[in-house]
């Protein structure tokens, strides 16, 4: 069985099917396919698969021209997940937000386990991608794979790699980007090796799925401290009238010893915000209080008011109260060159500065259209990325550069906005017009 399973995965005849056609899942089947195996893409979201199956993309970065290719190379989407019986390898790449206590929803990934556990059956490599604290995959999916008589490591095979993806980055792609892959025993972490052999360059065994869980955590932790650390560095640096960009360019030509990170009005996407509670709500279970790691997601989760303080300062010094002002936002995405708004802190800056009384307008190359969704960001209708003409920039009281896509032109923001606040360090040279938060 083992072995069957093995040579199905290393000979390309294995069926992969890749259940959630995010920003992790729809890369990885598209990889799948271009290496020559029979893939089948599963998403509950049937807007999801219709566009697929008409061949155009629902992310940026992703062509429509790669999705044609891999439907004419025989990809299949769906949402039948009944389908699942007929795949050698299923790989899960679901959300795992927080719920509304901060604490781990697990929702996604149980309920498409639970989905998927009648159609399981002995040959099959399960993987769970998504991040998720240290014994999820032992602790969850262990019992609910085994629970209809399969056994783990014997007729059947789980692992846990945690996806790596980097959208809008084009130095690293799917198959570029190192695979940690750890498995539930010997046998498992082999049927891991084989699934992901053919399709990234560099394959990382990890001696257990525990430790490949908390790998991607140590990764994720380790950006949100020292993104924690520069964010409370930058607001010390302020009160001595310290440009604090310029002190981490300066830093940064230290050839050892020094990685630099840069300060911004928030932390924004999927994992940066979201993953370390993960790990801070498991420690509780073994007595520990992660105080370290807390406090960095303390001043990570202040950013959005020190822009609001800033925003402020700067309509000040023009005898304005944020209260009636026209404000402008620049980029909605959580981060730059990409049409991805989970978490972004722009949405909270836009809700707060609402609920002080500004007038509310957005420009964002990526994201043409920000749809209304109640009260939460503080708008009431759907709301147009605004055009940066010399017209637009000038009508508003004060442009707030929050995600510094390389589209914007900064020459002509700087030439024709009344007041820039700056939250990325765009502008090394000092204006009168320019206030750096």
């Amino acid at each position: 069985m083992h072995q069957e399973l093995l040579r199905r995965l290393n000979n390309k005849q294995a069926v992969i099917g890749i259940f959630g056609l995010g920003y992790v899942g729809l890369p990885l089947l598209l990889r799948y396919a271009e290496v020559g195996y029979h893939v089948v893409g599963f998403d509950i979201d049937q807007r999801k698969i219709s566009a697929l199956l008409s061949g155009e993309s629902y992310i940026e970065h992703i062509p429509s021209t790669s999705i044609k290719s891999a439907l004419g190379k025989g990809v299949e989407v769906t949402t039948d997940f009944s389908r699942a019986a007929e795949l050698d390898a299923l790989i899960l790449c679901v959300p795992t937000p927080l719920n509304k206590y901060r604490e781990p929803d697990l929702s996604y990934i149980i309920d498409t386990t639970d989905a998927l556990v009648p159609y399981l059956r002995e040959g099959q490599v399960i993987s769970l991608e998504s991040t998720t604290y240290p014994g999820t995959t032992e602790e969850e999916l262990l019992p609910r794979v085994e629970s209809q008589g399969l056994k783990v490591g014997r007729n059947v095979f789980l692992v846990y790699s945690p996806e790596r993806e980097d959208p809008g980055n084009a130095n690293f792609t799917t198959r570029t980007i190192p695979k940690v892959c750890g498995g539930q025993t010997a046998a498992c972490l082999e049927a891991g090796i084989a699934l992901y052999g053919q399709v990234i360059d560099r394959i990382v065994p990890i001696s257990s799925t525990r430790a490949a869980e908390l790998t991607k955590l140590l990764e994720n932790i380790h950006r949100a401290v020292n993104i924690g650390l520069v964010n409370e560095m930058k607001v010390v640096a302020d009160k001595m009238n310290i440009d604090f960009h310029e002190v981490i360019r300066a830093a940064a030509t230290k050839p050892f010893g020094f990685v630099p990170y840069y300060p911004g009005p928030g932390l924004g996407g999927h994992c940066i915000p979201i993953d370390p509670f993960y790990l801070t709500w498991k420690a509780r279970e073994y007595g520990v209080h992660t105080r370290f790691i807390e406090l960095a997601g303390e001043v990570n989760s202040s950013m959005p008011d020190y822009v609001i303080s800033k925003t402020s300062s700067a309509l000040n010094s023009a005898k304005k109260s944020i209260n009636g002002s026209r404000i402008l936002v620049l980029g909605i995405a959580y981060k730059k060159n990409v049409d991805d708004m989970r978490e972004s802190p722009s949405l909270a800056i836009m809700e707060k500065l609402s609920a002080l009384g500004a007038i509310i307008a957005y420009s964002d190359p990526h994201i043409p259209m920000l749809k209304h969704s109640g009260d939460k960001h503080g708008y009431q209708e759907d709301l147009h990325s605004t055009d940066l003409t010399a017209q637009t920039l000038s009508e508003f009281d004060l442009v707030l550069l929050a995600t510094n896509h390389d589209k914007f032109n900064y020459e002509a923001i700087l030439q024709h906005a009344q007041l820039i606040v700056d939250t990325r360090g765009v502008y090394l040279e000092p204006s009168s017009k320019v206030f750096k938060a």
